[in-house]
């Protein structure tokens, strides 16, 4: 299977107590990072998704689907 990085959902909040916006990926376990402005959270975020996918087949552990999230 194929995966295409940017197509994995990010999660991306503020945090006061780090002055830092957090992202998490909920699809990957673990993957995290974050970023002094919004923009750079996503930058960082589409790296962070990138490296884990990367490292994970380097170790042969399966690479979850992008899950598709609907809201209304």
């Amino acid at each position: 299977m194929k995966t295409e990085p940017l197509r994995y959902s990010m999660n991306i909040q503020w945090s006061e107590e780090d002055q830092a916006y957090i992202v998490t990926v909920p699809e990957l376990p673990g993957c995290k990072t974050h970023g002094k402005t919004y923009i750079e959270a996503v930058k960082q975020g589409q790296d962070a998704i990138k490296s884990w996918i990367e490292a994970n087949k380097a170790w042969g552990r399966p690479i979850p689907a992008p899950r598709i999230t609907m809201t209304a």
